[in-house]
């Protein structure tokens, strides 16, 4: 599996199109095998989902995410995780023993 992070300096982007880029981890039985830092692309609509995707990612975790962003992972069965904070390796590291849960904290403006 491979879990993506949004992240603005090692820490979790609280908007997920605002991310300087993401930390992509790679992890097979509950052990993370690799770490990687990925730039973010130019933020366009409807760019970042299709790009994760690519990248082979199964599951996204960010802070917050519009609603137009999380169908468009829905559409490419990539599980969506909002509401996490703090350090982007220690989100990884609760969501893999089951403690880091989606709040479904949708944004619905970019005033943040």
């Amino acid at each position: 599996m491979k879990i993506a992070v949004a992240s603005i300096d090692g820490k979790v982007s609280q908007h997920f199109g605002h991310c300087d880029g993401f930390y992509l981890f790679d992890e097979e039985n509950g052990t993370i095998h690799n770490k990687e830092f990925v730039q973010s692309p130019e933020h366009v609509p409807g760019l970042l989902p299709k790009f994760l995707a690519d990248l082979g990612v199964n599951t996204i975790i960010s802070g917050g995410m519009g609603g137009a962003a999380v169908n468009l992972f829905n559409e490419r069965n990539v599980e969506v995780v909002v509401g996490a904070t703090g350090d982007a390796m220690e989100n990884v590291q609760e969501y893999l023993k089951g403690n880091l849960k989606s709040t479904g904290s949708i944004c619905h403006h970019h005033e943040h």
